[in-house]
């Protein structure tokens, strides 16, 4: 009894210092386009949130039912108002998620919201609440919170008594003083991500030199380059690599403007854009394949190359035009793949994606031109240049599934479920491991005699994939490819899903013979643990089962929305040990902060800490872990006895399973002294 008492001291004198301990990563602000409507009038209203470094506000406008926490509005009704439509984001980023499977948008930095409303009267009183959730890929944090706003003082009117008037801690409101341009001059992605696509664009640059189109104009151009007087023909060479990077940085320019956030929304799930580059990229591989060849018009080619004869830096710049020009039935696959990856909703990505692609390309141009000598170590041309071709066709086919996969989970068509996209992919994959082994030939081949060691290693590479993606039709997660297959919700049959739930059902009996649960959870029609857990979702009744049954209470504050939770669950709870100890040495209860369902009125109270009635089941939780643990982000995991007390101290997100079994187990071993 006397460790209770010294507990209840404990947290009087934490809730003291609660509020310097919560984190509030968003402060958010409230503005009106006029301050003095007239009667009639349609004004905006605008929310503006200023975002912490390293963490991100999920957006309106996707689906609720993804996973993440959708930020919602809810206006109190009052005759002095109308609402004209939705709230709309303004410049939210789109994002492919693997642990939901699907597309959410999110803000970085700075997240505008605005509602439109028409003024019915001189005495405007607008209030109500929003619920929003914020996370953090630095640390895995994910917080909800749930505030209120008040745009009555803008307009000069007095709130009404039944309207909400105090502010939560948590809604910090701070003038703005940004610039109007802030969020189109943000990175949709972080540096690491655009860093990966210039490389990638890079490889595709000298790629694209090993082409029938570009290889044997290597040794014609330069040879023309060297044949100059000295140092004059050196500074003209340098002068037509740089040009070519011209040429191309200015194709990205302009495509660059028609690759914005808005064809970034459509692209993630409009049908119409993902069937035109499923088609698009089907053509090129075709191409690729040899079935037909892209090509420009030669009137337009001619007319260019005829002004490559003119000397001078002109002519240089029109010899380099007209490479551009006669390198297109093989570049321009290569090109337009790269436009069409770089459309994930920023301006300077097909522009950048275009240097680095033409920097790889005009290399080797500038570079033999001021060494001569190492043209001497080319390899010359030959049938191993088409080779090159058909790897790049069967690469593109591939790569357009991807795009009809999109549109088909969008809509639910069912046409590419993942075992059927998997077929496709493995089928590809090994007539490519074939083609590079010699045993298929199209068209445009040469004789394969014999089988060098590069095609080798790359067809062991070939048929190392192929493998990997088998079990996968079994229903295996296939980790390293979960941002191009289809979710693991459309397989139809999944070897470990069965194996466990049969590994499950006998967990079960084991605890059900040994030891069973006190009662039916509550809310167990609605809310789940994973892996086959039994345990409870609310924590009072979890609390009387472990001092019942004498075991540790492992709580769980975690979240529909929270991205971070289900990783753990995926990488760490999976873990055959781990699932042991949760399963037979802990009451397990998972709390979640963010749900939605309204309880009964009579379970209703006013937080201390915000002075907030809460109705639901997530925003109780939430306060339960903001008022008892000084913490307010998921995941977060407690270990507590049968009386409430803290047994260890409480585990975030980590990753490291021997780290996660040792908190376990530590937990377990002093609670076994107490």
């Amino acid at each position: 009894m006397l460790r209770k008492y010294f507990y209840a001291l404990f947290l009087s004198i934490a809730t003291f210092s609660l509020q310097a301990q919560v984190l509030q990563p968003a402060k958010w602000s409230i503005s009106a386009s006029e301050s003095k409507p007239a009667i009639d009038n349609e004004i905006v209203l605008e929310f503006r949130v200023i975002i912490d470094q390293d963490w991100y506000l999920y957006s309106t406008d996707f689906d609720p039912e993804l996973g993440p926490n959708v930020t919602t509005f809810e206006f109190e009704p009052h005759e002095s108002y109308s609402l004209v439509g939705e709230i709309q984001p303004v410049g939210a980023k789109k994002k492919y998620d693997e642990i939901f499977e699907g597309d959410y948008t999110y803000f970085v930095g700075e997240a505008i919201f605005q509602q439109k409303v028409k003024i019915n009267s001189t005495d405007i009183i607008i209030v109500g609440t929003y619920d929003y959730q914020v996370c953090s890929d630095i640390d895995g944090k994910c917080i909800s919170f749930n505030d209120s706003f008040d745009f009555s003082p803008v307009f000069g009117t007095s709130i009404k008594t039944e309207a909400i008037e105090k502010k939560s801690p948590n809604e910090a409101v701070i003038e703005f003083s940004g610039n109007e341009g802030f969020l189109q001059s943000r990175d949709v992605n972080d540096p690491y991500s655009l860093l990966t696509f210039m490389v990638v664009a890079f490889l595709a640059g000298l790629t694209a030199l090993l082409t029938p189109c570009v290889f044997p104009m290597i040794p014609m151009t330069v040879t023309f380059f060297t044949r100059k007087n000295g140092a004059g023909g050196k500074k003209m060479a340098i002068m037509y690599g740089f040009f070519i990077i011209l040429i191309y940085t200015i194709i990205g320019s302009l495509i660059a403007p028609f690759m914005g956030p808005e064809v970034a929304n459509e692209l993630a799930t409009g049908w119409l854009p993902n069937i035109v580059f499923f088609l698009v990229f089907l053509v090129f591989a075709l191409s690729f394949l040899g079935l037909f060849e892209i090509t420009l018009p030669s009137g337009f080619v001619n007319a260019v190359d005829q002004k490559s004869e003119k000397g001078g830096i002109i002519g240089v710049f029109f010899m380099a035009f007209t490479l551009v020009l006669v390198s297109f039935s093989c570049t321009g696959p290569i090109v337009g793949s790269i436009l069409v990856e770089s459309a994930g909703g920023l301006i300077l990505k097909p522009i950048l994606g275009m240097f680095a692609f033409s920097l790889a390309f005009a290399l080797p141009f500038s570079l033999f031109a001021l060494f001569p000598e190492w043209m001497s170590k080319l390899p010359k041309s030959g049938g191993w240049l088409n080779s090159v071709k058909v790897v790049l066709g069967f690469l593109e086919l591939a790569l357009a599934f991807k795009f009809l996969s999109i549109a088909d989970q969008a809509y639910h068509w069912r046409i590419l479920d993942r075992e059927v996209y998997l077929i496709i992919w493995i089928v590809i994959f090994s007539m490519l491991g074939l083609y590079l082994l010699g045993k298929l030939r199209l068209s445009h081949d040469s004789p394969l005699e014999t089988l060098g060691v590069p095609r080798l290693l790359m067809a062991m590479v070939t048929f190392s994939f192929v493998l990997y993606m088998i079990p996968g039709l079994f229903g295996a997660p296939l980790k390293a490819m979960a941002g191009y297959l289809p979710p693991m919700s459309t397989h139809d049959f999944s070897l470990p899903s069965l194996l466990r739930q049969s590994n499950g059902a006998k967990s079960t009996d084991r605890i059900s013979d040994e030891n069973e649960l006190c009662e039916q959870p509550l809310y167990a029609g609605m809310l789940h643990l994973p892996h086959g857990l039994q345990g409870y979702f609310d924590y009072n009744q979890a609390l009387e089962c472990a001092k019942a049954i004498n075991r540790p209470l492992f709580i769980d504050f975690t979240g529909h929305g929270c991205v971070n939770c289900r990783e753990m669950e995926a990488r760490v709870w999976s873990d055959p040990s781990v699932l042991d100890i949760l399963a037979n040495d802990f009451v397990v209860v998972a709390l979640y902060v963010d749900d939605k369902t309204v309880l009964p009125e009579e379970k209703w109270y006013t937080s201390p800490y915000d002075q907030k009635v809460k109705k639901t089941i997530g925003h109780q939780n939430a306060d339960f872990q903001i008022t008892r643990f000084q913490n307010n982000a998921q995941p977060f995991y407690v270990i507590l006895d049968g009386y409430g007390e803290l047994v260890t101290s409480p585990k975030a997100y980590d990753l490291d399973i021997e780290s996660f079994k040792t908190f376990l187990v530590a937990a377990k071993n002093k609670f076994e002294t107490l």
